[in-house]
C-alpha cells in the first residue's frame, strides 16, 4: 500500500493524479448536464453540489488503491487501460452503494450512475493514449521521414511486433511488407501495406529505393526465408533478421536487436514439439547429471534441462575452463535450481561413484566423448577407444549399480557403417549400453539405457561453419575436402530437445534416430556463406583438398542391416540394431585395455571383428 502513495513525491505522477481528480469533477457534472439536456432542475442542482465532493473523493481513493499512478503515460498500453476499467467499475459500484444507503435524502438519477463511469473511461483512458501518440510522434515522427527505407518479409505476428518496435526507431522506415499469403496482400498492418509476395522484391526495392530487407518469418518458414535471402543476394540487398524465438522468450534479447542473416537461417527446420508434461515429470524436482557439460551439446542440454526445473543440475566435465565458461553463463540466468560444477574424468570409477552416491541423479545425459574424426584416426586410437567405450561403460555401470532411472548416451551418425575410429568407438559405446540392458531389468527401479543418434549440429566445436567463417574473414580460400561431400545438419537446441524427448520415451536398450531432414552439400553451404558475407563467388576461392583420414562422402543414420520403427514423435524413430550381451561387453573391455601397447594398424584390423560393418583403412596415413 505504501507504494500506491509514492506518487505524492513525484511531480509527473502527482500531475496525473490531479488531472484525474479534475476529470472526475467534470464527468460527474457532465453526467447531470447530459441527463437533463443541459437544463438541470433546481432540486437536482442541489444533489449535484451535495454529492460531487464526496463522490470524487471516493473515486480518487480507489484510483490510488488500484495503482493508476505507478505507470508512465508515454508508455500507456492495454494493461493500463484494463487497470483503469477495473478502478472505474469499482468506483461506480461503491458510489452507487453509498447513494443507495443515503436514499431518499439524496436523489441522483440512475442514468447519471451509468453516464459517469462511461465519461470517466473516455476522459482518463483516451487522454493517456492521446498523450502517448503525441509523445511518440514528437520523439520518433521525424525518423519516419529520415530513417533508411526497409521492406519487411512476413506479415504474421512476428512482423506485427517488429513493426510496433520499428515505429520508435530512428534508423529504419518501413515502406512495405511482402508475404506469400495472398489473403493479406493489399492489407495494412500497423500502418504499413502488404505489397505482394516475396517474388515481387525486385520491383518493390526499385520503387522504394531500399537496400535492406528484414526477415520477420517464424522458424518453420525456412523455404520462404531462403527464397527472400537468395533474391536479396542477387539484387545486392542486405538481408537482416530478428533474433531466434527462444532468445526472445527467454528475455536474453529484444526484437529490436536486428542482426545480419547467417547461414543457420538458411538451414532452418520445423520447430520441435515436446511432451512438456512428460519432461516435467521426468526432470522436474529431480537431480540431473550431464557429462561433457562444457561441450556444445552438453552445455545446451544443461540450458534445456533448466527449463524443466530440476532440483539439482550437476555439470560434469574434465575441462576446468569449459566448466568455468558454463558457470559464468548459467549463474547470470539467476535460476532457482541448485547448480553444481564438478571436474573429473568419466573413466575414473571412484569419482563417478562418489558423484552418483552424493547427489543421486535420476537421469544422466552422457555427452562426454572424443568426436574429432581425423585427430582420433592416428596417434590417438587407444585414447578414442578408452574414452568413448571404457568411459561410457564406467559411467553407465555406475548408474546401473546406483539405480539411476535413465542413462542417455549421445551417439552419432558416424557410428553407422563406420569408416573411422571415432565412429567405430561410438558404435561400440552403443553396444556396451545395450549389453548392460538385458531383458530382465526393464523394471522401473532399474536403469534404462537409451541411445540417441544424430548428425552434425550447427555451430558446434569442430563444425565446418566456424571454420568457413574464419577462412572467409581472412579472404579465403575456403577449403572443402570433396565437391560431392554432404552432411546432415540440425541446430544445437533442436538436438538437445530431441535427446531429452528420446530419454523420456526410451524403455531400455533403444537406439533412437533423429530426423535430420535433407542432407546439405558442403560446397553449397560454403557458397551460401560467401554470399551472406556480402562477397561474390569470384571474391573468395573455394579449394578442394581431398578427403581426410576416415572421412565419408555421405553420412548414414542406419546401417545396412538396420531398419527403423516409428514412435509417437514425428522426429524420432527407433533403429532395430544388432545388440550385445554382458559377456561380450566384458570381453571387449579386456581387449581395449590390451590395445594400449598394440600397433594402431593391428588395432584397426582387430576392430573389424568387434564391429563387422567397420571398413576403416588400416593403411591410411596422416
Amino acid at each position: 500500500m505504501k507504494n500506491h502513495w509514492h506518487f505524492l513525491t513525484n511531480l509527473r505522477s502527482f500531475s496525473a493524479f490531479a488531472y484525474d481528480v479534475l476529470v472526475a469533477f467534470l464527468a460527474w457534472g457532465l453526467s447531470f448536464l447530459l441527463r437533463f439536456n443541459f437544463d438541470i432542475p433546481s432540486p437536482f442542482k442541489v444533489s449535484l453540489t451535495d454529492t460531487v465532493l464526496w463522490v470524487v473523493s471516493v473515486q480518487a481513493i480507489i484510483f490510488i488503491i488500484f495503482g493508476l499512478y505507478q505507470g508512465i503515460w508515454r508508455f500507456a498500453s492495454i494493461p493500463d487501460l484494463k487497470k483503469i476499467v477495473k478502478a472505474v467499475a469499482v468506483a461506480a459500484m461503491t458510489v452507487a452503494a453509498l447513494l443507495f444507503m443515503t436514499s431518499p435524502l439524496i436523489q441522483v438519477p440512475r442514468s447519471v450512475l451509468i453516464l459517469d463511469p462511461m465519461l470517466l473511461l473516455l476522459l482518463m483512458g483516451g487522454s493517456r493514449f492521446i498523450y502517448r501518440a503525441w509523445k511518440e510522434h514528437h520523439l520518433y515522427g521525424a525518423s519516419q521521414l529520415t530513417g533508411q527505407p526497409v521492406i519487411l518479409i512476413g506479415a504474421g505476428e512476428l512482423a506485427v511486433t517488429l513493426l510496433k518496435d520499428l515505429a520508435r526507431s530512428k534508423q529504419w522506415r518501413v515502406v512495405g511488407l511482402l508475404d506469400e499469403d495472398k489473403a493479406v496482400h493489399g492489407r495494412l498492418l500497423v500502418g504499413s501495406r502488404v505489397l505482394g509476395d516475396i517474388g515481387t522484391l525486385p520491383e518493390a526495392a526499385t520503387k522504394f529505393n531500399t537496400n535492406h530487407i528484414i526477415i520477420a518469418l517464424p522458424s518453420d518458414s525456412y523455404q520462404s526465408r531462403r527464397k527472400a535471402i537468395e533474391l536479396a543476394n542477387n539484387l545486392g540487398i542486405t538481408a537482416l533478421t530478428v533474433p531466434a524465438v527462444d532468445d526472445l522468450m527467454s528475455g536474453k534479447v529484444s526484437i529490436s536487436q536486428i542482426r545480419k542473416v547467417d547461414v543457420e537461417d538458411l538451414l532452418g527446420r520445423d520447430s520441435v514439439a515436446l511432451d512438456n508434461l512428460g519432461l516435467h515429470a521426468l526432470i522436474g524436482g529431480h537431480a540431473v547429471l550431464v557429462s561433457g557439460a562444457g561441450g556444445s551439446i552438453g552445455s545446451e542440454l544443461c540450458r534445456q534441462v533448466l527449463k524443466y526445473k530440476p532440483s539439482t543440475l550437476i555439470c560434469f566435465d574434465i575441462s576446468e575452463f569449459a566448466l568455468y565458461n558454463l558457470e559464468q553463463e548459467l549463474t547470470a540466468t539467476k535460476v532457482s535450481v541448485k547448480l553444481l560444477y564438478r571436474t573429473g574424468d568419466v573413466k575414473n570409477i571412484q569419482r563417478v561413484k562418489n558423484l552418483l552416491t552424493e547427489y543421486q541423479p535420476s537421469i544422466v545425459f552422457h555427452a562426454a566423448a572424443y568426436k574429432h574424426v581425423p585427430m582420433m584416426e592416428h596417434g590417438n586410437v587407444y585414447e578414442a577407444l578408452s574414452n568413448n567405450v571404457i568411459g561410457t561403460h564406467t559411467l553407465a555401470l555406475a548408474c546401473k549399480e546406483g539405480n539411476v532411472q535413465k542413462f542417455v548416451l549421445i551417439s552419432t551418425d558416424k557410428a553407422v557403417n563406420p569408416t573411422n575410429v571415432m565412429g567405430v568407438s561410438k558404435r561400440l559405446a552403443e553396444m556396451v549400453c545395450q549389453g548392460l540392458q538385458d531383458s530382465s531389468n526393464r523394471d522401473d527401479s532399474i536403469t534404462k539405457f537409451v541411445i540417441v543418434r544424430f548428425g552434425n549440429v550447427l555451430g558446434s566445436s569442430g563444425s565446418v561453419i566456424p571454420k568457413f567463417r574464419e577462412q572467409i574473414s581472412r579472404g579465403g580460400p575456403v577449403t572443402i575436402t570433396h565437391p560431392e561431400i554432404t552432411r546432415y545438419f540440425m541446430s544445437i537446441p533442436e538436438a538437445a530437445q530431441l535427446v531429452m524427448q528420446a530419454g523420456l520415451m526410451g524403455i531400455g536398450g533403444d537406439i533412437f534416430v533423429l530426423d535430420m531432414g535433407e542432407p546439405v552439400k558442403i560446397a553449397t553451404l560454403a557458397a551460401d556463406m560467401i554470399r551472406l558475407s556480402g562477397l561474390q563467388a569470384e571474391d573468395i576461392k573455394i579449394e578442394f583438398v581431398g578427403l581426410r583420414p576416415g572421412e565419408k562422402l555421405y553420412e548414414e543414420l542406419l546401417a545396412d542391416d538396420e531398419h527403423t520403427l516409428p514412435t509417437p514423435h514425428p522426429k524420432l524413430r527407433i533403429a532395430a540394431a544388432r545388440s550385445a550381451d554382458q559377456a561380450w561387453v566384458q570381453a571387449l573391455l579386456t581387449w581395449i585395455e590390451a590395445t594400449a601397447i598394440m600397433d594402431e594398424a593391428a588395432v584397426k584390423e582387430a576392430l573389424k571383428e568387434w564391429v563387422e560393418e567397420y571398413v576403416g583403412d588400416v593403411n591410411a596415413v596422416t
